[in-house]
């Protein structure tokens, strides 16, 4: 396929996954198809990233060269999926979290579209093995995961299909860095991925010392805001660790891994999350923030203006 071939991509569904994908390949200069199977649903999506695009100019935080109004020009949106997948060079997914959905989307889009187009699904859980399955040709085939919210937090996990091409990883990985992501490419699938395993590990010892008595919701929390997190925002755990000892990461687990070790192999197993002794877990969290629509919504538009700035300060 020629450059001349790659302009337009289809962003299947309109929701907030589907929406920031299109606002982050309009800022590349991308036509952006969106189609919606609910009559009128991709030109409501428009709507909201029109008022997005907009905000985010006037807050100096767009994405690319390109004004709103330019970026805007060149969204559309689809209720029929052979109109919306016409032309496209890349189709990048995002249905509701069910495989059935995932499988049932693809195996419709593949007799709409030609054999080099590169089908991409957003899922975050589900591995390209059992969401492909249905596809006849599975080369072209891979998981791009974002990142809640993409716009702001530029990882993207390339995760293959165990057919998959090499060159589709790489023409991938090339977009993603095109339209100012930051692309991780994954060598083999694995459940949960490379992100959502390691968030999967903070989550239950955090989860574990909160219900084990040992520290507070609130603390825990700032163990990562103002402690790990301060570093991990700029460095991960393996520079860390390389920096932190006079001779580099070898001089850095001779001195520490017996520590780690012991550490480790004190971990409880997987807790409950929604059993009966998750209750005061939960019970603390809403005691912080109150877990109705006004609050959470206050909260969360506090982390992407965080995020926001945190995103701009990493650019300059």
């Amino acid at each position: 396929m020629s450059a001349a071939d790659m302009k337009i991509i289809t962003v299947i569904g309109s929701g907030l996954i589907g929406r920031s994908w299109a606002m982050l390949f309009v800022s590349g200069g991308y036509n952006v198809k969106i189609y919606d199977n609910q009559p009128g649903q991709s030109a409501r999506a428009i709507a909201e990233i029109k008022k997005q695009l907009v905000e985010l100019e006037e807050a100096h935080m767009l994405r690319g060269e390109l004004s709103a109004a330019q970026q805007l020009a060149l969204l559309s949106s689809y209720d029929d999926l052979s109109q919306a997948l016409d032309g496209a060079f890349f189709v990048q997914e995002c249905v509701f979290e069910q495989l059935e959905v995932k499988q049932s989307i693809f195996h419709d889009m593949e007799r709409f579209v030609g054999k080099d187009v590169i089908l991409s699904s957003s899922t975050s859980c589900l591995v390209p093995s059992k969401v492909f399955s249905k596809v006849q040709n599975r080369s072209r085939c891979l998981v791009s995961h974002p990142v809640n919210p993409p716009y702001y937090v530029k990882l993207v996990e390339l995760v293959p299909h165990p057919e998959t091409a090499a060159a589709v990883m790489d023409t991938t990985h090339a977009l993603m860095t095109k339209v100012g992501q930051a692309p991780v490419l994954l060598k083999k699938e694995i459940d949960g991925f490379a992100l959502n395993r390691v968030q999967a590990a903070i989550i239950a010892e955090s989860w574990r010392l909160v219900q084990d008595g040992v520290i507070s919701v609130k603390d825990i929390d700032l163990v990562m805001s103002e402690g790990l997190g301060m570093r991990y925002a700029f460095i991960g755990p393996m520079e860390t660790m390389h920096l932190n000892a006079p001779k580099g990461l070898e001089d850095y687990m001779s001195r520490y891994s017996e520590n780690i070790t012991r550490v480790l192999s004190s971990f409880g197993p997987v807790p409950d999350f929604c059993g009966e002794g998750a209750k005061s877990v939960i019970n603390e969290m809403c005691e912080l923030i109150p877990c109705d629509q006004q609050h959470l919504s206050a909260r969360q538009e506090r982390r992407d203006q965080f995020l926001m700035r945190l995103a701009k300060l990493k650019k300059d």
